[in-house]
Order: structure tokens, then sequence, then C-alpha cells
């Protein structure tokens, strides 16, 4: 294993642990090679990087979501890379359906950065509330309350599988509700 991975790992068995700043330190890290791999992937399919930020977003947030589903006992690299090229994919996919306006034409226009983008309690609760009442329990149990795929599991008497299928779908519904699109 690479001495970032090695890292990588270490932080987020802190993070996992509830040691904040961990977990922001592997964010931090792990921004920097998302932003390289979006950068690889876009040119590779001969498109600019317009998108490249977006796909970092992406890739953060399905870290942050789906960070308990994380082997510990694997390296982290190969699940880092599996996101990061999932969610490449799907910004490619969406590729036909986006405009591209160069910054320098609205730049004055733009509303000034809102303070915070962290979602409060009852704007997680808003938004986890469109999604059926199965998914959002388990969501909710992995996601926000920070359960185990296996706890979760015997919680609702299910396989490992089908809660980490259901996670999966949920979170899916959630991105697309995210981009205002329907679930």
């Amino acid at each position: 294993m690479e001495a970032r991975e090695q890292e990588w790992a270490t932080l987020m068995l802190a993070a996992l642990a509830g040691d904040e700043a961990a977990y922001r330190s592997v964010l931090q890290a792990l921004t920097v090679f998302l932003r390289a791999e979006a950068r690889r992937g876009f040119a590779r399919y001969g498109r600019g990087g317009a998108d490249v930020e977006d796909v970092v977003q992406e890739a953060l947030l399905a870290i942050h979501l789906k960070r308990g589903t994380w082997r510990t006992d694997e390296p982290i690299g190969p699940w880092v890379r599996a996101i990061a090229r999932n969610k490449l994919i799907d910004s490619l996919r969406r590729g036909g359906k986006r405009i591209n306006v160069p910054i320098d034409d609205v730049i004055e226009t733009l509303p000034a950065e809102p303070p915070s983008e962290q979602l409060n309690e009852r704007d997680a609760g808003e938004v986890l509330s469109k999604l059926n009442g199965r998914q959002r329990e388990i969501v909710q149990s992995i996601s926000i309350n920070g359960a185990s795929i296996r706890e979760t599991a015997a919680k609702f008497a299910m396989s490992e599988g089908a809660v980490r299928v259901a996670l999966h779908r949920g979170l899916a519904a959630l991105s697309k509700i995210y981009r205002n699109e329907e679930p």
C-alpha cells in the first residue's frame, strides 16, 4: 500500500472512531487526489475540466455518506478510486444535459457565498422524508446515526447485502433530489 493510502486509512480509522480533526484531514487529502483523478478522467474522454469540481464534491459527499461501507481490513485506495470513477462516469453520462457559460460572462450576477452549506438536522429530516420508509430508515441509520451495515442489517432483520443495496438506492435517490431531479 502506498504511503499516502496508509495515511488516508489511518486518518479514516481515527475519523470513524470520532476524531473530527482526522476526518477533516482525510477529506482535505482526498480532495487533492479526487481533483487530479477527475481531471485525468475528463482528459481521457476528451472533455474539458468544467465539471471537475462537481465530480470532486459528489465524490466527497459519497465518501461522507458511505464511510461506514469501507471495509477497514481492506486498502482504502481502491474504495476511494471506485467512488471517484463512479462519480466521473455519472458526470460523463450527464454531459449532454449541461450548458457551459464562461464564468467571466456572469461573475457580477452570482450571489455571495452562503455562510455555511452544512445541512442542519431539520434540513436533513426534510430531505430524508422524500425517501420511502425502509430506504429512509436505512439511510438515516447509517448516514445520520453512524450505524454500521452489520448493525443496520440486524436492526431491520435484513442481509448485509440487502442493506447495501437499499443504502445505495436511497443515496442515489437523494442525489437526484439534491440535483432537483425526480428520483
